[in-house]
């Protein structure tokens, strides 16, 4: 069977589709082809993940972070950057949309056109997540420890409402700081510093 979980402004609101079996990968890429207006994830577990657009601020704050790690990854030259509506196919099922990410150029020229054309079956090196209005903390931290499982070296979970910046790596308990200027992405990401004055 499959289910259907849509994100709401407040909670998420699960719909059960009986005697439809879970969606295969290319199922899932039609269903994403069919519904483009639609924000869709699909969780490890094959749950389809619908989410309402991000309130205006929020877009233009994820904007901004997205600017910033371009500029950086341009100059650096040793990545790819993309945005929030980018999916990346993990290991295993989950296909996830980080708010912004990077991939080694490495790693991203190792796959063919018709992988890169497609939902990638990469799992970004760095990940950044801004909480809005519709995450709930705990979600959002089952997220970057997914991303964590399935091979991000380096992970951001940015909460705005608090202030507070989650800084993931793999074996290792979140480091959280609150209320900063900037953040640093060494030694991961040499030289790249997120300046906070526009995020917050």
């Amino acid at each position: 069977m499959t289910r259907l979980l849509i994100q709401t402004q407040t909670v998420p609101v699960m719909v059960n589709l009986p005697g439809i079996i879970p969606m295969t990968l290319a199922q899932f890429y039609e269903f994403c082809l069919a519904n483009r207006d639609l924000r869709i994830e699909r969780t490890a577990s094959g749950e389809v993940v619908i989410m309402p657009p991000v309130f205006s601020d929020t877009g233009n704050r994820n904007l901004k972070i997205s600017q910033q790690l371009a500029n950086w990854a341009d100059l650096d030259g040793t990545g790819e950057t993309f945005d929030s509506s980018t999916g990346f196919t993990l290991p295993k099922v989950a296909i996830r949309s980080p708010d912004a990410c990077w991939i080694k150029l490495e790693s991203w020229n190792a796959l063919t056109e018709e992988q890169k054309a497609s939902f990638a079956p990469i799992c970004p090196d760095f990940v950044i997540e801004l909480r809005s209005a519709s995450d709930t903390l705990s979600g959002l931290q089952d997220k970057m420890q997914e991303y964590l499982d399935k091979g991000t070296s380096l992970g951001w979970l940015i909460d705005r409402q608090n202030r507070k910046i989650y800084i993931y790596r793999p074996n290792q308990k979140p480091e959280i700081l609150d209320n900063p200027e900037t953040v640093s992405g060494a030694p991961e990401l040499a030289g790249f510093v997120l300046k906070m004055s526009k995020i917050w």
